[in-house]
């Protein structure tokens, strides 16, 4: 099978997941995220390596929105929006139809994403660590750790991982939650003859 026909049969298992996903953890992005920003809008995810409490995500909510209220390229407004979902991810969206986003209003947002790590004491840069969806709930697993939780039946090919390298918004709602047989980790694992 062809690698055009991998992807094609990602999607399919994806979309065929979708109505089991939204009962699992109401994951229904069109409630989450804002629904009059174009399809190319950039995204950038940060996963954090605990999950934040009720408290924490209300101050960290309040943070995200007063920066993009004022987020701004060379002086003019980015349409912009950013939010802690499930608890687990900062989640910045910037709208490039009228203003681009440049490396400094970028990099704006990474001081912001710093600083949350340091109020918090989290680690919201680590990238090898893999948060999976297990059993409704996202579960982080250092990457040295997945081929033992594969072969220990914690998680198999069918588990759905999050793909925080999706870079916009219409990439997010198809690629964010991958089964992990047709995610880019499924090369650097060895799975199941049945998966």
């Amino acid at each position: 099978m062809g690698d055009k026909e991998n992807h094609c049969s990602a999607v399919i298992v994806t979309l065929a997941l979708f109505p089991y996903l939204c009962s699992m953890i109401n994951f229904d992005l069109n409630t989450l995220i804002p629904t009059d920003f174009s399809d190319q809008s950039r995204v950038w995810i940060y996963q954090s390596s605990r999950p934040f409490s009720e408290k924490e995500e209300l101050e960290i909510n309040e943070q995200l929105h007063h920066f993009y209220s004022q987020w701004t390229a060379h002086g003019a407004p980015v349409k912009g929006w950013a939010k802690l979902l499930f608890r687990r991810f900062v989640v910045f969206m910037a709208d490039e139809t009228s203003v681009e986003v440049s490396g400094c209003s970028t990099d704006s947002s990474v001081r912001v994403v710093k600083s949350i790590e340091r109020q918090y004491e989290v680690n919201l840069f680590d990238r090898l660590s893999i948060t999976f969806l297990v059993k409704g709930q996202p579960e982080v697993l250092p990457m040295g750790q997945v081929q033992y939780a594969i072969d220990k039946g914690y998680i198999n090919g069918e588990t759905l991982l999050f793909n925080n390298l999706v870079a916009t918004k219409a990439d997010m709602f198809r690629n964010w939650l991958q089964p992990l047989q047709y995610s880019w980790l499924k090369d650097r694992v060895q799975l199941p003859l049945n998966n």
